[in-house]
């Protein structure tokens, strides 16, 4: 069966999630169901153009995906438009890696940020994707703090 590189829409949605819900138990403990909330997200942000995916589809299933959330901060040194893209959703099914598939997608989101002028692009990468990133120039910083706002 033939592969194909393509743009998520919303007719492949419920694949895609399944496959990040997949990626997030690989890589965290899901403690709570987060299926509508990135039902929400997703068509919400899909619809406006602020969420592009591109994935690797071989008939009706997803092999492989990318996301990219498009933000606007308020303008800095690092980034003077204040445009940034927060990449996630970076997956491959593990019968597929290592084959270059990841590094195509990455290629492609990469130019989604580029052609609406990021001038800076984000990702919080497990340690199985740091040297992907780092391939394509991504640098880490270590100034990163979070708080998480529990209820």
């Amino acid at each position: 069966m033939e592969r194909r590189m393509e743009r998520l829409t919303a007719d492949k949605l419920d694949a895609f999630i399944d496959l990040r819900l997949t990626q997030l138990k690989e890589e965290v403990t899901l403690e709570t169901d987060l299926r509508p909330a990135l039902e929400d997200y997703l068509h919400r942000h899909l619809a406006d153009g602020s969420f592009v995916s591109w994935i690797l589809t071989e008939g009706h299933r997803i092999l492989a995906t990318s996301g990219i959330s498009f933000v606007e901060t308020p303008p800095y040194p690092g980034s003077p438009n204040g445009r940034i893209g927060l990449l996630s959703c970076m997956y491959t099914d593990p019968a597929c890696r290592r084959q270059g598939i990841a590094s195509a997608l990455l290629e492609r989101i990469v130019a989604e940020a580029r052609a609406r002028d990021c001038r800076v692009t984000q990702i919080t990468a497990s340690r199985m994707g740091e040297k992907l990133y780092q391939s394509f120039g991504f640098v880490r910083h270590a100034r990163f703090f979070q708080l998480s706002l529990d209820k």
